[in-house]
């Protein structure tokens, strides 16, 4: 039995996740889960990253117990980083891409980059929160920071940094920057250099399955632990669960479904025309060197802060709870765009559920169970528009949707995005990421040999829901009024 340590980092909390490979099937033992709270100082909010390395290091001095670890690798969100001075040491924490530093910047860099020129580079969708711009804003606000700095490491590469003294960037992290190449493989210089960005922040980029090194001496004797080798997996959690698809053809769309929304499919070359740019459709590497050709939708997010606004005012409803009462509601008697800059910052979304009802002249919901009914329903709708941009941009049509991710334990979810895009959904693997963090470090190792039979043992290993589309002239009557309230807004 092979055995394998995965780490995944989401936006709110993390886990640590034991794989067990016996050949042909994976099993999944969870050995430590804790939350990933920001913390606001002043005006700037960071992520406490001294805290998230306490709780890895938590996660090794548990896994002692498991037996012999072969190796651990480590994924995160995208587009954050901490900065290190010339000594190995980091500057400060890493701000959370939620901060306001970096509002109206994505707009201001066209004043000194053509946005198509910008696209036809990098093939990223513009968000105010991708690296190059939080890196603009440090260039303006705190230059002396910037002239301390060292060297940049993406999230994943932080902490693989921290555990093995190696300074690298995996593929995929990098690809959510706004700062690779599509084209050369390689950092963007050009690029950061007219946005005042010095290239010699930039450290190697190696592909996803790489072995970074092993854990360093320090961290052994600390721990009281044996060595483990440290693999580069695909760092950004969203190519972390594309690699666990369980597709069974070339051609398919997906939607990872958790914090963030993230629809695409897979393709062989990035496509950086006219249509895509218009779009604002993102291409990241996966696994391989594969794109990824995706669309960034804000996602559970809605519902998690729905919720702990709710918890705030002493209503402590359970996720299961809310998808009941969302269940119950009337349907189809209003709709947000979940992407509006509106629902960006963490507050009280059910209060600005009902601002943007009442500002789109719509009916303003009255009860909880309405306020979940109306995000359900437009995250569905949402995931029907950009399965349709998808189409425009690759002239492909996608029959099957394969839905993963946390979000697939909400049932409803998966059965209103069936009948909202009209297709087939495949539902799970609910631990994706996880088993994507899994699989391409036994990839590394050549105990599964290509992504192809890694894909077909997770589709073996993981129960797996089909749903089908529900009254179809309703749902495509509902899409046209979704589509004119968010686009008339």
């Amino acid at each position: 039995m092979k055995k394998v340590l995965a780490i995944d980092f989401g936006a709110s909390s993390g886990r640590a996740m034991i794989g067990n490979f016996d050949g042909s099937r994976i099993t999944l033992e969870e050995i430590h889960r804790f939350s990933n709270d920001p913390v606001i100082v002043g005006d700037t909010m960071y992520w406490d990253v001294l805290r998230l390395f306490h709780e890895i290091k938590q996660s090794l001095i548990k896994s002692k117990s498991y037996g012999k670890i072969e190796s651990l690798g480590i994924d995160t969100w995208g587009v954050d980083f901490g900065l290190l001075d010339k000594n190995g040491r980091l500057l400060e924490n890493p701000v959370h891409y939620r901060d306001a530093r970096t509002k109206g910047l994505a707009e201001k860099s066209f004043e000194t980059i053509p946005k198509e020129e910008f696209y036809k580079v990098t093939g990223n969708q513009f968000m105010d929160i991708n690296t190059a711009f939080q890196l603009m804003s440090i260039v303006k606000e705190r230059p002396e920071l910037i002239e301390r700095a060292d060297k940049m490491l993406m999230m994943p590469n932080l902490f693989t940094y921290f555990l093995t003294g190696e300074k690298v960037t995996e593929r995929s992290i990098a690809s959510t920057s706004q700062l690779y190449d599509q084209t050369t493989k390689n950092w963007a210089f050009d690029i950061a250099q007219k946005l005042g960005i010095k290239s010699s922040l930039f450290t190697n980029i190696v592909p996803s399955g790489s072995v970074i090194g092993t854990l360093s001496k320090q961290i052994r004797e600390e721990l009281d632990i044996g060595d483990m080798k440290v693999i580069a997996v695909c760092g950004h959690d969203t190519q972390a669960a594309m690699a666990a698809v369980p597709a069974n053809q070339k051609d398919f769309a997906f939607l990872s479904c958790g914090t963030w929304s993230l629809l695409g499919t897979e393709l062989d070359e990035p496509v950086l025309d006219e249509s895509s740019l218009r779009l604002n459709v993102t291409n990241e590497v996966g696994y391989g060197g594969k794109t990824s050709f995706l669309k960034n939708i804000i996602g559970l997010w809605l519902i998690q802060e729905s919720r702990r606004q709710w918890q705030r005012e002493g209503k402590d409803y359970s996720f299961a709870q809310l998808e009941d009462m969302a269940r119950k509601a009337e349907p189809f008697k209003c709709f947000i765009d979940p992407d509006d800059e509106l629902f960006i910052p963490s507050g009280n979304i059910p209060k600005r559920v009902r601002e943007y009802c009442q500002r789109t002249e719509q009916y303003v919901p009255v009860t909880d169970g309405e306020v979940m009914r109306c995000i359900y329903e437009s995250l569905a709708m949402k995931y029907r528009s950009a399965i349709e941009e998808l189409e425009i941009c690759t002239k492909k049509k996608y029959n099957i949707l394969y839905m993963i991710g946390g979000g697939t334990k909400d049932k409803f979810l998966s059965q209103l995005t069936a009948s909202a895009c009209g297709i087939r959904v495949s539902s799970g693997p609910v631990e994706a990421t996880a088993l994507g963090n899994i699989i391409v470090q036994l990839l590394s190792s050549r105990d599964i040999p290509d992504i192809e039979s890694a894909r077909k043992i997770i589709a073996n290993s993981e129960q797996i829901f089909t749903f089908e589309p529900e009254n179809a002239d309703e749902w495509e009557n509902q899409f046209m009024r979704f589509y004119n309230i968010i686009t008339k807004r």
